[in-house]
């Protein structure tokens, strides 16, 4: 290589050196910038998973606190005072009272639980409970046509609950005179391979009861 040529590199390496020094200092503060928020984000997920933990075991211990009182109404109050963190939590809440004042209340409690049932901000699993302990309720004051709309509506779902909800239409069905109608649908239950060996049992005896048959 000439001297020349070694003075020509030196000079191109010299201009690019200061372009990319003009470049850091022009947009370096952008990098900086980037590591800040890095940084600073994951140290925020990590203070929100400390606090939102804080907050569940609180919450946990003030349900705890509650349901371990001497008294039906001590313990209703003790629930009522407990704020949830999240819809869930309100969800479950909801349920713990609503049993506390089932017996005292029947009406206040079917209440709640139909308002948790009506809510789109919960996980079905908690609608669905609440609506099936809402009809079956003793002296909740709902009427048979609305316990039979909202069973007729639970029975769409998959799992256990569909096979509740058409026990209790079945009960529906007795109260209502209609034995034949209660027989068809028991028996079905009674032959549901999804059924438990509980539900089969409480079928099987009320057939029984009724006059029915088990192998149709």
């Amino acid at each position: 290589m000439s001297d020349t040529d070694s003075f020509i590199e030196e000079v191109t390496e010299e201009v690019r050196r200061e372009k990319l020094y003009k470049m850091v200092r022009r947009y370096g503060w952008i990098a900086v910038l980037l590591v800040v928020l890095m940084v600073g984000g994951a140290t925020w997920n990590e203070l929100r998973k400390a606090a939102a933990k804080e907050e569940a075991e609180a919450f946990g211990d003030a349900i705890v606190a509650a349901i371990t009182l001497d008294e039906r109404a001590n313990r209703a109050a003790g629930l009522l005072e407990i704020e949830a963190p999240t819809a869930s939590g309100a969800a479950m809440l909801g349920l713990l009272t609503a049993a506390e004042l089932g017996a005292e209340t029947p009406q206040n409690a079917a209440e709640r639980l139909l308002s948790l049932a009506d809510r789109s901000d919960i996980p079905d699993i908690y609608r669905q409970v609440a609506t099936l302990k809402a009809v079956m309720l003793p002296e909740a004051g709902l009427s048979a046509d609305d316990r039979r709309s909202r069973l007729d509506e639970l029975s769409l779902a998959v799992g256990q609950m569909r096979l509740l909800a058409e026990e209790q239409l079945a009960m529906l069905d007795i109260e209502n005179g209609d034995t034949e109608a209660a027989i068809s649908r028991l028996r079905a239950l009674y032959l549901d391979a999804e059924a438990s060996a509980g539900l089969r049992e409480r079928a099987g005896q009320v057939i029984v009861a009724l006059g029915g048959e088990l192998d149709g």
